[in-house]
């Protein structure tokens, strides 16, 4: 299972960094430490990003749910 950023093209590199983090699930706070600035810039940098608009695709790779074999048996 994989993450994707469409869009991302659109914003800064920083943007893309708070974005990829944030869109992991990492906190403000974590974010702000492991990039050295403050949370209010955490902040900041997300909401631009989310103004310029991107999509964050989940990519599943193979049949991790089990359904494949239920609709091939079902054609």
């Amino acid at each position: 299972m994989r993450l994707e950023i469409r869009g991302v093209e659109k914003l800064s590199w920083r943007e893309r960094q708070v974005v990829a983090l944030k869109e992991s699930g990492h906190s403000t706070e974590s974010i702000a430490k492991r990039l050295g600035i403050g949370e209010g810039t955490v902040a900041t940098l997300y909401n631009r990003a989310r103004k310029k608009g991107y999509e964050v695709v989940l990519i599943i790779d193979g049949d991790p749910l089990g359904l494949g074999a239920e609709l091939d048996d079902a054609e």
